[in-house]
């Protein structure tokens, strides 16, 4: 079927204006190097390793072990997750392309079973802890790309938690919010409450011996320290006191995979994100294809024409997210999901005038009835290569299980796996058997880290956290940048919206900033609830200067950190 622009408002009245307006300014170019990440110190760390003459990768590689000290609410090394890298040119470290991911994401231990959870379990136990892949995905990193010694690249996190880190209003809130939660927690009460008892407040300086021991073994012994030696003794420690089910051999086994990215195009930019087991490249490519059939720009941005045809791609590419994806090594996932053939069908099911039924787009998916923490941060180096990392431990701190005398988070992330096989509900809970526990298994993510770039050369780097919000929020920066043409601050500061097929809501944090268009979305026949998705660190590139603008997201804290 050859591709129409197809009227967004052919059967609909036109609403609102062009543009909101938007608090954000826009940033100061830098030519060097730039970080953007939600810890400040996190941030600087990266910067100073580009001032040093590290790469990108260098520099994501220092920023993700200082923000497991800096961000102990996602930034870590007891998670997992991907990273996207984007060079100037091909090479045989990127197998011949422009971009690769190295996919570190967690895996089910060996001894996992299908149904080992039922309804109501604690998402904090130790039975919820996937085998950690973040040590070994910086050090597949490190292996194709970097430039500085390894090292040199976990130090900068060694002094960070030697030494102490200042805390600005979000953490401080952060620490003081989870400590009231853990009263319980002994370890997590030590490693992170005050000695005195008191609150964290902004300008306090936090020390974390214990981590800073196990960071110095990461940058002395390297990645095995984690993963064969002593930490590895004290991950199962920790396994054993709490009934968990890593082992040394679960650790020994994990490897971090280099991937061939998800590679789409949308309006003359070529568009690169993680593949299965991460969803978030595939639903983000099926998504723009559905988009770039229709022109966006004939109704402003927060008109129901615009809103409505966002909200109905979303809600489609959702329900193939659980129809489909799910580990490529124990799931065979279809080829056409991406192609802009499978797109042209599916935006056929749009009604332009009119919501569709979550439960009738998908209704071979049986429905029962019954009464977040991640962190992205993006990097570009002064040769144009580039970064766009996300991690995470699954909810906020993880599953609050600090490692005894290690001082770090473990994640929760067996939670990412469909639970009970076969029971999918319209509150959201999701059965479908790709995505079913099996030992060795690597749970879903729906992390994006990605990157846009025209004639080869970078244009965007963006990501998110968010849980399933994640990918969506993905999308609505990309529509603000690319089709709306905002500067990169307005595009990050915009309110984004979300569906994700069950429940059938449309969540939206403009709700109340545009109440005639939530109204007139509610009669076209959505549910529409306000709601506040993750903060998206992003780079823009200036195609006219080739200079770069970093946009911190202040949804929560962050810094773009650039020379």
């Amino acid at each position: 079927m050859k591709p129409v622009q197809t009227s967004i408002g052919a059967m609909l009245v036109v609403f609102g204006a062009l543009l909101p307006s938007f608090a954000g300014a826009q940033h100061t170019e830098h030519k060097n190097g730039i970080v953007v990440a939600v810890s400040e110190p996190g941030a600087d760390a990266g910067l100073a390793i580009l001032k040093r003459g590290g790469n990108a990768v260098d520099a994501a590689i220092a920023t993700a072990f200082a923000q497991a000290v800096t961000h102990p609410a996602a930034g870590n090394i007891g998670g997992g997750g991907f990273m996207v890298v984007h060079s100037p040119s091909s090479s045989p470290r990127l197998r011949g392309r422009l971009a690769t991911v190295i996919d570190y994401r967690e895996v089910a231990p060996a001894a996992a079973t299908r149904t080992m959870f039922k309804k109501g379990e604690s998402p904090y136990s130790h039975k919820m802890v996937g085998v950690p892949g973040v040590v070994r995905g910086m050090a597949l990193a490190h292996q194709k790309f970097g430039k500085l010694p390894w090292k040199d690249l976990v130090m900068p996190a060694v002094e960070l938690a030697e030494k102490g880190y200042i805390l600005d209003k979000h953490h401080a809130d952060s620490l003081n919010k989870m400590i009231a939660l853990t009263k319980k927690n002994a370890e997590f009460q030590r490693v992170f409450a005050r000695a005195d008892g008191e609150k964290w407040k902004p300008g306090d300086r936090h020390v974390q011996a214990d981590l800073a021991k196990t960071l110095r073994l990461i940058a002395e012994d390297g990645p095995d320290a984690f993963y064969v030696g002593k930490i590895a003794d004290q991950v199962v420690a920790e396994m054993k006191s709490g009934g968990g089910l890593i082992t040394k051999e679960d650790l020994a086994k994990f490897k971090a995979i280099q991937r061939v990215p998800i590679h789409g195009t949308y309006r003359g930019y070529d568009v690169y994100s993680p593949p299965p087991p991460c969803s978030g490249g595939t639903c983000l490519v099926l998504m723009l294809n559905m988009l770039e059939r229709f022109d966006l720009k004939k109704h402003g941005r927060y008109s129901p024409p615009t809103l409505h045809l966002l909200a109905e791609t979303m809600r489609l590419t959702y329900a193939d997210r659980a129809r489909y994806l799910g580990d490529p090594a124990f799931t065979k996932i279809p080829d056409f999901l991406t192609t802009k053939s499978y797109a042209a069908e599916r935006v056929k099911k749009i009604n332009l005038a009119k919501a569709n039924r979550s439960e009738d787009i998908a209704r071979e998916i049986k429905l029962t009835n019954e009464g977040e923490s991640t962190t992205h941060f993006s990097v570009i180096d002064q040769d144009g290569m580039a970064v766009s990392n996300t991690y995470t431990l699954e909810h906020s701190f993880g599953s609050r299980i600090v490692v005894k005398g290690a001082g770090f988070l473990l994640n929760n992330e067996m939670m990412d796996f469909n639970w009970r096989p076969g029971i999918t509900t319209k509150k959201g809970d999701i059965g479908t058997e790709p995505n079913t526990i099996a030992p060795g298994k690597k749970m879903l993510s729906s992390q994006t880290p990605t990157i846009l770039a025209k004639d080869g050369k970078v244009f965007l780097v963006t990501g998110s956290p968010g849980g399933r919000t994640i990918i969506n929020t993905v999308l609505n920066i990309v529509v603000n940048v690319v089709d709306y043409e905002m500067p990169i601050q307005q595009a990050i500061d915009a309110p984004r919206m979300h569906h994700q097929w069950f429940p059938d809501e449309l969540k939206f944090e403009g709700a109340k900033q545009y109440p005639k268009t939530v109204e007139a979305l509610k009669a076209m026949g959505h549910r529409v609830v306000f709601s506040r998705q993750g903060d998206a660190h992003s780079i823009w590139v200036n195609p006219r200067t080739g200079g770069y603008i970093g946009a911190a997201d202040k949804r929560l804290s962050g810094k773009a950190s650039g020379y």
